[in-house]
């Protein structure tokens, strides 16, 4: 009891001590906009009362104004702002950091006040500006509380205000009835000074400074545009802040980097970082809206199918025409009935027709669709050619089980290196092995797709997921100004567009298979057109091809989940994997027996990929990097040059040094002799200046877009080499069908129109994201698609039109002996 006395009388001499020490607190009834001009010194306190009406249905915006106005002060002046729900305090000078610790201070702060919702219909609210300061000599300050003018923003109203880092601004909108998105788009005629946009919900404090804005909300930096999707489910409220913020340094917006402070704690002078700004708020699409996409979408490449199946049944009455024409030629009663299948004929017992004396075997007239235009030019043939069975099964024959070509290994060098070569000197191997050769190229992608989309699919779900958590959208380079948000998915039109390469791809795997069934079950009856004639018949590249389609669309999607530097490769790996394909196959029409391997091929293109990741993350203004690839592309160009030239028929060991110094000696010194494969030449000729041009591009210009300039290499190589075999086959005297050459001005016009979308730029991660939506347009299609979804349509069906090229310009050959059918 004792010692509780003594405590109570020492605890009454401190209160007693303070009291005689206290400062002077000065309290004074103040009236909104009227500037206060007063002084605080440290044995001093200024409280400002502050009262007005708050409505439960009207938000009335209070903004606090304060200009330091003495020269120099050895402590800041600290004002606190006490609400009824809230407490907001600042210093004044403000200090705001930037990079590497620089400090900006700033003399004039503007704030506005959280305004914490009422639950009644109206009552008066009180709030107290405290100014303190902890210097001894006398602080001059200017003070003004005033009401803020259009603080709630209204639907598809513009308004303007001036922000600076010191004094930010945030506005309040409240979702109407009937409207459940809104897109927020703020604007500025200047690139500089950096801002930030945020959406934040109702709630106090409220974050607008540089240096806490990113803490809640959803944000994104700002040089002359922003947009934000935003959806009601996102703000219980119904209702939400637009707040904007000037950032103290425009390195985040690309902006340059101020100079380093030459002491650590030296305080920079920001200048003028003043911002003129307009604020929009307007509908998003709606429901209505997503499904006419949707269906718009769909209605596009289901159309294909229909085409498809028309063409196939137009094609299969033509053939019922023919085949009705061939039996009622005018022929012997037993030749009739062998005709119809009555009686089991050879193929040899028939008369010759009166109008070339050809022959024509009984089942090639009943086959429906096998032999399109023709089995009715072939001269006779003996019997053991066409005796062997097709019923083994391919799984039984192996390619490493026995030479393929040990009938004629002792002259298959002399046979490559003749000066004029037909298809059947490059397809003498058995068709079975090739069959089953090239039949790895389509389950070895296949492969491959798992590997790489699923752990694909997993990266992009866990970057939409941070782009959800955080609200930082400068993590995804999207088109903001039409990204039409769907369940977790920011931007769903970008990511439905893609569904075209899925279903054409799927479509082609269609046609393929038709023509793969129709094509085995003519070699099952031994037909001779199957055997003999035309650009022989594999079908594994096709298939790989079409497999690489729907693959592009599904990592194209994936990529436009988060479209960003770190992923733009799941965009084009599948690309470069369609294009090394696509050659590949143009190869393998003249030189089935020499194409390379699929392990080969497939090793080539992953070297590629290789090289594009190790050019986006490393490539950008390394000279280094450019020199080493430029050597590389310039050496693999003339490896495969000389693969090319000689037919694989050469051999790069420590003799070649010796032997290309030979061929020079003897072929330009002793005597001047022209190449002796004039054609390959010119094509290889043209294919090293192309290649070695882009190669001093890449080194002189170095582009920051290393993967795009990789794909420019693919696809430039490929129409070169396009190019060349169409002219080659015209040259030779061949013929291109109705049908390829309306699927080639078909494809030409569609690409035509699929680039120059592409080249609209909407947006581009070689730049920082700010500068990237720059770029950013309106939806030009259904209010729902932007120039890039077009870009999408357009590529996926040109893509689906080069495969169909690919695989009928050389229909017109299926009537013609292998050995008359040239090889360039």
């Amino acid at each position: 009891m004792l010692g509780f006395c003594r405590g109570s009388v020492r605890l009454c001499l401190v209160l007693m001590l303070a009291s005689c020490d206290a400062n002077v607190v000065i309290q004074r009834d103040a009236q909104f906009d009227v500037t206060y001009d007063d002084t605080v010194t440290s044995d001093n306190q200024t409280i400002y009362s502050y009262n007005h009406t708050v409505s439960r249905n009207k938000t009335e915006g209070v903004r606090v104004s304060v200009e330091l106005l003495s020269e120099s002060t050895q402590s800041p002046v600290l004002f606190v702002v006490r609400q009824k729900q809230a407490v907001l305090s600042f210093q004044v000078p403000l200090i705001l950091r930037g990079l590497y610790q620089r400090k900006y201070q700033y003399t004039q702060v503007g704030r506005t006040l959280c305004q914490p919702p009422t639950k009644a219909v109206s009552e008066t609210q009180f709030f107290y500006v405290d100014v303190s300061t902890l210097s001894s000599a006398g602080v001059h300050y200017q003070l003004r509380v005033s009401r803020v003018d259009s603080f709630t923003l209204q639907t598809d109203k513009k308004f303007s205000f001036n922000a600076t880092p010191s004094q930010p601004q945030f506005f309040k909108y409240v979702f109407p009835d009937g409207v459940d998105t809104v897109i927020v788009k703020v604007n500025s005629q200047k690139n500089f000074p950096c801002s930030v946009m945020s959406i934040q919900d109702i709630q106090c404090p409220v974050y607008d400074l540089d240096n806490n804005v990113a803490f809640i909300g959803m944000y994104q930096t700002m040089t002359t545009t922003a947009a934000i999707t935003v959806q009601r489910k996102d703000f219980p409220s119904n209702s939400f802040y637009v707040v904007v913020v000037v950032k103290t340094e425009d390195e985040a917006c690309g902006g340059p980097l101020r100079f380093y402070p030459l002491l650590p704690d030296e305080l920079l002078d920001a200048g003028n970082r003043s911002k003129t700004l307009d604020v929009i708020v307007s509908p998003a699409i709606n429901s209505e809206v997503y499904v006419m996409g949707m269906l718009f979408c769909l209605g596009i490449f289901l159309s294909f199918y229909l085409l498809t199946f028309l063409v196939a049944c137009l094609e299969n009455k033509r053939m019922n025409r023919k085949r009705e024409g061939l039996l009622n030629v005018d022929t012997s009663p037993a030749e009739t009935a062998s005709l119809l299948g009555k009686a089991p004929v050879s193929p040899y017992e028939y008369g010759s027709f009166a109008d070339n004396g050809s022959t024509l075997s009984s089942e090639a007239v009943t086959d429906s669709l096998a032999s399109a235009d023709g089995n009715y030019g072939y001269m006779e043939r003996s019997l053991e050619s066409v005796s062997r069975s097709r019923q083994e099964s391919l799984s039984s024959v192996e390619e490493d089980d026995y030479d393929t070509l040990a009938d004629i290994d002792s002259d298959k060098n002399i046979v490559r290196t003749k000066k004029f070569l037909c298809v059947s000197d490059l397809a003498r191997k058995d068709k079975r092995i090739l069959s089953k050769k090239y039949q790895i190229y389509f389950w070895n992608i296949a492969t491959i797709a798992v590997f790489y989309a699923l752990p694909v699919i997993q990266l992009v779900i866990t970057y939409q997921t941070v782009v959800n958590v955080t609200g930082n959208q400068d993590i995804c380079y999207y088109n903001f100004l039409c990204a039409h948000p769907l369940g977790a998915l920011s931007s769903f039109n970008n990511i439905l567009s893609n569904l075209g390469y899925v279903l054409l791809g799927l479509l082609f795997l269609l046609i393929v298979l038709q023509r793969d069934i129709l094509h085995n079950r003519a070699l099952e009856r031994n037909d001779s057109a199957a055997l003999e004639c035309g650009i022989p018949k594999h079908f594994g590249l096709y298939y790989a091809m079409g497999t690489a389609l729907m693959m592009e669309g599904l990592l194209s999607a994936c990529y436009h989940v988060c479209p960003n530097y770190t992923n733009f490769q799941f965009d084009t790996s599948f690309m470069y994997m369609i294009a090394g394909l696509c050659m590949l196959k143009l190869y393998q029409k003249r030189h089935p027996d020499i194409n390379a391997s699929a392990y080969s091929a497939y090793a080539c293109l992953a070297a590629v990929i290789f090289f594009s990741v190790l050019g986006v993350v490393f490539g950008k203004g390394n000279t280094a990097f450019w020199i080493i690839f430029s050597v590389i592309h310039i050496l693999a160009t003339m490896l495969l040059s000389t693969q090319l030239y000689y037919m694989g028929r050469w051999r790069l060991d420590s003799g070649i040094l010796r032997r290309m110094l030979y061929v020079i000696y003897t072929d330009c010194i002793r005597q001047c002799s022209g190449p002796m494969y004039i054609d390959r030449m010119v094509l290889l000729v043209m294919g090293n200046i192309v290649n070695w041009s882009l190669a001093a591009y890449g080194l002189i210009k170095r582009p920051n877009d290393f993967a795009s300039y990789l794909l420019a290499i693919a696809i430039c190589n490929l129409l070169l080499y396009f190019a060349f075999y169409i002219i080659m086959k015209l040259r030779s005297g061949e013929r291109i069908q109705c049908l390829a050459l309306v699927c080639i001005l078909f494809t030409a016009v569609v690409w035509g129109f699929a680039l120059f979308f592409f080249f609209q730029g909407l947006s581009t991660w070689q730049k920082t994201p700010a500068e990237s939506r720059e770029h950013n347009r309106e939806c030009i299609l259904l209010s729902f698609f932007d120039d890039h979804d077009i870009w999408h349509f357009l590529s996926s069906i040109a893509m689906f039109g080069s495969f169909l090229v690919l695989l009928t310009m050389d229909d017109d050959l299926d009537t013609v002996q292998r050995d008359k059918i040239y090889v360039f």
